[in-house]
């Protein structure tokens, strides 16, 4: 999951005050709307945004915290954005999506999991942790269009938090930005759901999925299953989607080689030219106790996935020293194609089309500009970043 780029934790407030998720909750239940995504079941409603399922009945909520039964109707968040700005794409991180270009990101509240790592905690874990606090912003799809347009966004991401439980409201920014020329795409922990999925599918062109390991009883310690993360998995690349997948190497939690040549295996057995991104921990959150990921770690467990046989693994948040693995190589030559340095793209063999120019083989991916000036190649590593974002009004 990206960070979002303005946390803003609130102060103490007086005993006398109601407690801060209450407050919070008051604000964001004004900014909602009815779903789209559920069925009434047994005079309660089923939720169908996210692989929890939850059956909520009236008054409660569901266990994002921030989808909710109203008088048997199911309210979802709609029209705030509590984290905007346009990062690099290869921030999400994408790598064989329009290299260089700059996604227009957004994100609002809340999570279906509980990660005790998580970076983005401020906004993930709003409603469930008291110190999750974080301002927002009343927004319009058509003002997260016109920002597009105005920064020079390629992509219209939805982030930060776990977007699959506010579905509703990146459909209804995508269906805006779509026309407009924007590839739209989701970051996600890849807890979907088929009809989640299907409710997507005409707006999105990319997905990432965090897959945070390949360890079952783990994964529930985060808040959900490996199975229905696999399961997306093999829904998103059999629906056509431009799919890659990102694991943050926690030392210690999902480090170990037999789990990272299970979990790579399996990437393989779905389509060898998945990309694969290994990242790297530090910690935060309420995960503190385990060190930081070190450079051989990552290499490491960027050879198990090569050996695997998937065709296109990445080392990340490493730049500058992990060597090759930033690089998007031809599977079949070996010719570097993009030349990386964290979010700085030095080189791109790839801006008239996906085949190699040295043996023509093909390079799976979004390459294609749509008759737009590509990107150009950064000056410098470290040249390109994320950049703040103003709504007009």
């Amino acid at each position: 999951m990206n960070r979002n780029p303005n946390p803003n934790p609130a102060a103490d407030t007086p005993a006398t005050e109601p407690p801060p998720r209450e407050r919070l909750a008051e604000v964001l239940d004004r900014h909602t709307v009815p779903g789209r995504l559920w069925r009434a079941e047994d005079g309660k409603v089923r939720c169908l945004a996210c692989g929890h399922r939850c059956l909520i009945a009236p008054g409660r909520r569901g266990v994002c915290k921030v989808r909710f039964n109203r008088d048997g109707e199911l309210r979802v968040p709609f029209g705030y954005v509590a984290g905007v700005a346009c990062d690099p794409v290869e921030k999400k991180p994408f790598f064989h999506v329009l290299p260089g270009s700059d996604a227009l990101t957004f994100g609002m509240l809340g999570c279906d999991f509980h990660c005790a790592y998580c970076q983005n905690w401020i906004t993930s874990q709003a409603l469930r942790d008291d110190a999750a606090l974080a301002p927002i912003q009343p927004a319009t799809p058509e003002q997260l269009v016109a920002a597009a347009r105005r920064y020079g966004a390629r992509l219209m991401v939805s982030s930060y938090n776990e977007p699959l439980i506010t579905a509703e409201w990146a459909a209804a920014v995508f269906a805006a930005a779509r026309p407009a020329g924007l590839l739209c795409a989701f970051v996600s922990n890849g807890n979907a759901t088929p009809e989640a999925l299907d409710f997507l599918q005409p707006w999105l062109a990319a997905y990432k999925v965090d897959l945070k390991g390949f360890n079952d009883r783990r994964y529930r310690s985060l808040g959900g299953t490996l199975a229905a993360v696999t399961e997306t998995i093999r829904q998103v690349h059999a629906r056509g989607l431009w799919l890659e997948v990102v694991t943050l190497l926690v030392p210690g939690f999902n480090d170990d080689e037999a789990e990272l040549r299970d979990l790579t295996q399996f990437l393989a057995s779905v389509s060898p030219d998945i990309p694969w991104h290994v990242t790297a921990f530090h910690p935060d959150y309420r995960m503190t106790e385990p060190r930081p990921t070190r450079v051989a770690d990552l290499i490491r467990a960027a050879e198990i996935g090569a050996a695997a046989g998937l065709r296109f693994v990445y080392a990340g948040n490493l730049p500058g020293r992990v060597g090759e693995w930033e690089n998007t190589r031809c599977p079949h030559c070996a010719r570097t194609l993009v030349r990386r340095h964290g979010f700085a793209v030095l080189e791109n063999l790839l801006v008239t089309g996906n085949r190699c120019p040295g043996c023509g083989a093909l390079v799976p991916g979004l390459w294609n500009y749509a008759g737009a000036a590509h990107p150009p190649v950064s000056e410098g590593a470290g040249s390109r970043g994320p950049r703040p974002v103003t709504l007009n009004c």
